[in-house]
């Protein structure tokens, strides 16, 4: 491969989570919704740790999330961004390469409907970039360390985001004009 197709970003996943914060009723609401955006099987997830105040214990279902790789994440992520005027803040990238924004309500959403079954709840929006090479640090089998230059940086995610969808990033004090 040749180093520019090496430094190149990519859209590794998106994943979209509902916390719940309870099961029931409201937590499969929320799978419904995630399974009718995305057109995929969303999971549910659990309390990693006991919490009195919220009257949780360990292993609770709190929320589901689904993971969408590929083209259809791709498209996925142009929705979420509509959903949100393709504004996204520059205090929402991290240092490795990853975006994390919510959508206040699904029916900002394109193309969804609102479901007086659902009720209104809004989501959030995780998406992962990477460089080729990514997989070497998390494979289980012979993992090996990835220098710095091909881990994707803040910049460099930011620059992808505006290039690639259109994103406008802004700082927190700016105007999102």
């Amino acid at each position: 491969m040749t180093s520019e197709k090496m430094q190149s970003v990519r859209l590794e996943k998106v994943t979209l989570n509902i916390g719940a914060g309870e099961g029931g009723d409201k937590l499969e609401r929320a799978k419904t919704l995630l399974q009718r955006l995305t057109e995929h099987t969303p999971i549910i997830t659990l309390a990693r740790e006991r919490n009195a105040t919220w009257k949780l214990k360990k292993g609770d279902p709190i929320g589901v999330k689904v993971t969408v790789r590929g083209k259809p994440a791709a498209e996925l992520l142009k929705k979420a961004l509509t959903a949100v005027e393709s504004k996204v803040k520059a205090s929402s990238f991290d240092s490795g390469g990853n975006v994390a924004f919510g959508v206040r309500e699904y029916i900002d959403f394109p193309g969804a409907k609102y479901d007086a079954a659902l009720g209104m709840m809004g989501f959030d929006v995780c998406v992962t970039l990477a460089k080729a090479g990514r997989r070497v640090a998390l494979r289980r089998i012979r993992r090996a360390h990835v220098p710095k230059k091909q881990r994707v940086s803040k910049s460099e995610a930011q620059a992808f985001m505006s290039s690639s969808f259109g994103a406008k990033v802004y700082e927190e004090g700016e105007e999102a004009a």
